[in-house]
């Protein structure tokens, strides 16, 4: 088998999950979707096709020891903390100089660390076919999600000329990236079934993705280059990344170089994908009762309808004559919502988190 890499991305607030995500344990490192925490779960995923090993981490240095706490297996100098945030660019970059350190050519895929995707052997098949097209050519891979709904939460890729003799799968060239769309554009893209969801998932190997970056984000090249540099210098990429990092450019990766570069070639996935962005996303994960209320943990319910209940393990929630609710418990935090301000809970967290800082 071939060098080859993965790089998980889990850094982020959780915000959107308070107030079980906490800035120390954001939603990553919480069972939102199934028995484990969905970081243990992307690790378990790749299972037979990356050894532990290979398998990079970059968190926020805040969240460094949970995620060493919640997923032992990982090999500690190989979970790298931001001192803070430069959104994806700067972590795509940062991935491929570590990737770069122990085998300048090899592929690597950067995964977010928080999607639910149950089919682990399809994963696995469509993953390793991606690797194969970043290992065969100098493009850019990323996967593409069939829609199965007009999201207009999502990002979506074009579809365009169809590849051959990169793997055994079909690979395409993507004619583009789009932003969210409104509804209408959302219905349109799913009835051309030449749209796909864009999930962020990429692979590539460094020299490729660090030379786009030096044609498309030269500013942010540099910072890496430099970044580099000190840490051959210093010796310690800890030291290096406190003295650096913090000056690198923030943008996203897509912006940066995914909307610009020409050589970006999809997959298709055949596994099922979700991206739960929000509360409500995870009531399509577990089974309603007669009148449509979701209940993660204990609960009951008596004249209610089309509530979400997250309650921990021993706490019971008991739901009379509501409708529409999001309630979610907490050791130290309880919020109640409709369903309709679900969006809004990041703001409720960032507001909470003025009056009380200890519930950030």
């Amino acid at each position: 088998m071939k060098n080859r890499y993965v790089v998980i991305m889990a850094g982020g607030r959780g915000e959107r999950f308070w107030p079980q995500s906490r800035l120390k344990r954001p939603k990553h490192l919480l069972p939102i979707v199934g028995d484990s925490a969905m970081l243990a779960q992307t690790i378990d995923r790749l299972e037979g096709l990356v050894p532990t090993e290979r398998i990079f981490v970059i968190t926020n240095e805040e969240q460094k020891e949970s995620v060493l706490e919640t997923c032992p297996s990982l090999i500690p100098k190989r979970v790298i903390g931001e001192p803070v945030g430069r959104d994806t660019a700067a972590a795509v970059g940062l991935a491929a100089l570590l990737v770069e350190s122990e085998d300048e050519n090899a592929a690597f895929a950067l995964l977010p660390a928080d999607h639910v995707i149950e089919d682990g052997a399809g994963f696995r098949s469509v993953l390793s076919a991606a690797f194969e097209a970043a290992e065969s050519d100098d493009c850019l891979v990323t996967i593409g999600i069939s829609p199965t709904f007009p999201s207009t939460g999502y990002g979506y890729l074009q579809k365009g000329e169809e590849l051959n003799g990169m793997t055994s799968r079909s690979v395409s060239v993507v004619d583009r990236f789009v932003e969210k769309p409104d509804l209408e554009k959302a219905r349109q893209y799913l009835d051309s079934g030449n749209y796909f969801w864009n999930a962020g998932m990429f692979v590539w190997r460094p020299p490729v993705i660090l030379k786009e970056m030096q044609k498309h984000t030269p500013s942010l090249a540099r910072g890496l280059q430099e970044l580099k540099e000190t840490w051959r210098e210093i010796g310690s990429l800890a030291d290096c990344m406190d003295k650096v990092y913090p000056s690198l450019e923030k943008i996203s990766i897509d912006f940066a170089v995914m909307e610009k570069a020409e050589r970006v070639v999809m997959l298709e996935s055949d596994f099922d994908w979700d991206d739960v962005g929000e509360w409500p996303a995870i009531a399509r994960h577990y089974p309603a009762d007669l009148q449509g209320n979701v209940f993660k943990g204990e609960g009951v319910a008596m004249d209610a309808e089309g509530n979400l209940t997250f309650a921990e393990s021993g706490h019971c929630v008991a739901l009379l004559g509501v409708k529409d609710l999001i309630v979610v418990q907490s050791e130290d935090a309880t919020m109640v919502c409709h369903k309709d301000y679900a969006q809004e809970v990041k703001a409720l967290a960032q507001e909470v988190a003025r009056k009380r800082p200890d519930l950030s």
